[in-house]
């Protein structure tokens, strides 16, 4: 049996998809959080792949706090280990409470293992999660398989695929 390469099982989102996604991530959140009437007082975006999900989810939600916090953990399609490069303010943050941590993908759970530590009161949401990561996140829209590679839109671009057959 030949192993597929990460590509070769591959879910490509679109800019339409993620946004749809994004959106009813927002919609599962909306008056959850720990405020008045379940507001939430801030979004921290993991960059970045979770920039473009905090974006439509801020926009949804009207929350007008919008942070990041970098995390690499891939070089590639290789992960390794975690290094945070920068946080948000202190003051923002606190321990966590009333504050959305969003990202594009859980995968193994490592990124929001090390965030999780920072922030132990927020809420982890994601749009797309795999099983291993699964336990890491609260609230997530789309499961896909362990072995799937998802292909993001701003991972991709547009360009001419000769037809299966022939030419004319």
């Amino acid at each position: 049996m030949v192993t597929p390469l990460p590509h070769e099982k591959g879910f490509h989102i679109s800019w339409d998809q993620i946004h749809r996604d994004s959106r009813a991530l927002a919609w599962r959140l909306d008056k959850r959080g720990p405020g008045a009437g379940g507001a939430w007082h801030a979004i921290v975006a993991i960059t970045r792949g979770g920039m473009a999900p905090a974006m439509i989810v801020a926009r949804e939600l009207d929350i007008r706090q919008v942070a990041t916090i970098s995390i690499k953990s891939y070089d590639h399609q290789t992960q390794g280990e975690p290094k945070v490069l920068n946080r948000p303010d202190p003051e923002l943050m606190g321990d966590g409470e009333g504050v959305l941590v969003i990202d594009d993908l859980v995968d193994s759970g490592k990124t929001l293992e090390v965030v999780r530590t920072l922030y132990p009161k927020a809420h982890f949401a994601t749009v797309y999660a795999k099983p291993k990561g699964e336990p890491m996140v609260d609230t997530f829209i789309t499961g896909v398989s362990q072995d799937t590679w998802i292909f993001f839109p701003w991972d991709m671009a547009l360009q001419y695929v000769e037809p299966y057959r022939g030419t004319d």
